[in-house]
């Protein structure tokens, strides 16, 4: 089954490979989706693929790459989204 999520992330998660460790997170568990830089510091995240392999994904944001330092994690299901191009940052 088909699922996609949408997190924000917030802490000290940009300038430390937070969006490059993601993609290499997700493309390892099969994923599409994007991670992006937002003006305000945080981190987006919007993966879609198998629901395990994305709760998988949810709990690795949980913590990010070895230099990050995750404050909050907020996380919602979205409806199906067409999301066929490897999973990207920008």
């Amino acid at each position: 089954m088909m699922a996609a999520m949408r997190c924000l992330i917030r802490g000290r998660v940009q300038g430390v490979f937070f969006r490059a460790s993601t993609r290499h997170e997700a493309r390892r568990l099969g994923l599409h989706g994007r991670a992006l830089n937002l003006a305000d510091g945080r981190v987006e995240v919007i993966a879609c693929g198998d629901e395990t392999a994305l709760r998988a994904l949810r709990d690795w944001l949980r913590h990010g790459p070895p230099l990050a330092h995750v404050e909050e994690l907020e996380c919602e299901w979205l409806d199906a989204i067409d999301c066929d191009a490897p999973f990207s940052i920008g």
